[in-house]
């Protein structure tokens, strides 16, 4: 696989080539690797001669390389990019079978060579070489989505997407991130704290809990650091050195994929190594960009409506760990015959307590002459119903036979706090049932954006399947 390479360092001079030797001699996965594994070549390019292609013809599985300028690479024939001349220590390490071996070669550029840097990505981050004081970015905590959590292989925070100035207060907004294009400095001022996963709070000193969350407020108030590009396969990649990060700390290796990346915007998200299933995004914005406010959105009522058949009008977003897709009718009995419905999957443990999906509209609800919910539920017997464990304000401890739909309005930074919700409690086992959601009490109310259906109750950590089906928002009353 071939990778490009542009990051830069800048490093002293030297000259050497040393051979190394790493060995792993579990006898369960294979032999010893040698020398002969992990030998490399290098080559600089006939009209670049800063541009280094290297080379590797040996039989390993794996092969991960150091450029010794803050970039990486796996395969057999990477290319990397050297701006400014020094010495740069080189290594790979080859995997065989049980057994890994690393040699390292120090090789010389000559010369700068600055128009390496001539590119969107470094100008953008930096503002070029004529800016000596570098670029300074801030959280775009103005924007809906700044920062959350989704899956790796998407392109946003589908699973969690923090609302516009929500995070106000906790250690996250003041902060701001100056990328100097000499030296590859990065100035990091946090005003003394940073906002950072629940996770990993026991790893700064003096962290407390935030208020009504479970994320931590920690001091921190880093050294100078360096950072670096890199470019693989037609993506981007902004990494940390010294042990930084930038932003929400999440304890994921600081290495950030950029998504997107103007001279006014920066979009990236962080991938844990081992966990390649999730990501979390972050938004950052030029320190004193100010964005044209969008139009406001229409205020107007639409047909709502899904049958999990083919008909249907919405898409549903999943929330908190919670989930919908299209499924066999469990019961396909009157009062429902369909061949599918929507199975809703409420996730076990703490991360789906308040597990939901969602119909997150593009205009403000119109409710006053239009205000009225029908669905179809079924609530299987096989759900446990007994054990115990939620959150601590919640009156009820188990899972539960319920059926809610809110109205919200996403761009509050605590949609929750102003919802409207219909609750249909105690609902019979291993049957259909239709149910009504009157929502003649919002009628006047014009911030609605956003339905949320919830079953199983809220604040519980066990988990649950509940089946739905034939959700319409129903003509006018006549």
């Amino acid at each position: 696989m071939l990778k490009r390479f542009l990051p830069f360092a800048w490093l002293c001079f030297s000259l050497a080539v040393i051979l190394s030797a790493c060995e792993d001699d579990d006898p369960e996965l294979g032999g010893v690797a040698t020398v002969e594994d992990a030998t490399f070549t290098y080559t600089p390019k006939a009209d670049k001669p800063n541009v280094i292609n290297f080379s590797s013809e040996s039989s390993a599985f794996l092969k991960r390389w150091n450029f010794g300028n803050g970039a990486t690479a796996e395969g057999d024939a990477p290319t990397a990019s050297y701006p400014f001349k020094g010495t740069y220590e080189v290594t790979m390490t080859a995997y065989v079978g049980g057994g890994s071996y690393t040699t390292t070669q120090t090789i010389d550029i000559a010369q700068d060579d600055p128009t390496l840097l001539d590119l969107d990505q470094y100008n953008f981050l930096t503002g070029g070489v004529n800016d000596i004081d570098g670029k300074t970015w801030v959280m775009d905590k103005g924007t809906a989505g700044h920062m959350g959590i989704g899956p790796a292989a998407g392109t946003w925070p589908e699973w969690y997407s923090a609302p516009a100035n929500a995070k106000e207060g906790l250690g996250m907004y003041d902060d701001s991130i100056t990328f100097k294009l000499q030296g590859s400095q990065l100035i990091y001022h946090t005003n003394g704290d940073v906002y950072v996963n629940a996770a990993f709070g026991s790893a700064f000193a003096g962290a407390v809990k935030e208020p009504n969350g479970n994320d931590f407020i920690a001091p921190y108030a880093p050294a100078p650091q360096t950072w670096s590009l890199s470019e693989s396969n037609g993506k981007w990649y902004l990494t940390i050195g010294n042990g930084g990060f930038i932003g929400y700390y999440s304890g994921r290796a600081p290495v950030y994929e950029i998504l997107s990346i103007t001279p006014d915007e920066l979009y990236i998200r962080s991938i844990q190594e081992g966990e390649a299933g999730n990501a979390w995004y972050q938004r950052f914005i030029r320190k004193g960009f100010v964005r044209n406010p969008p139009p406001p959105p229409p205020y107007k009522i639409e047909d709502i409506y899904t049958d999990f058949d083919g008909a249907g009008n919405v898409t549903f977003t999943p929330n908190s760990n919670g989930s919908i897709a299209s499924y066999d009718n469990p019961a396909p009995v009157p009062i429902n015959t369909s061949a599918k419905v929507g199975k809703y999957v409420k996730a076990p443990g703490g991360g789906g307590a308040f597990s939901n999906v969602q119909i997150q509209l593009p205009y403000k609800m119109d409710l006053r002459e239009r205000h009225v919910f029908k669905m179809k539920v079924f609530i299987p017997s096989y759900n446990d119903y007994t054990t115990e464990g939620g959150e601590s304000w919640q009156t009820y401890k188990t899972l539960q036979r319920y059926a809610s739909l809110k109205l919200q309005n996403r761009d509050e930074a605590e949609p929750f706090r102003t919802q409207t919700e219909v609750l249909h409690k105690d609902l019979p086992l291993n049957e259909w049932v239709e149910l009504t959601f009157d929502f003649s009490s919002a009628a006047a109310n014009e911030t609605y954006n956003t339905i949320v259906i919830q079953l199983g109750g809220e604040g519980i950590y066990t988990g649950g399947i509940f089946f739905i089906d034939d959700l319409e928002l129903l003509p006018a009353a006549q």
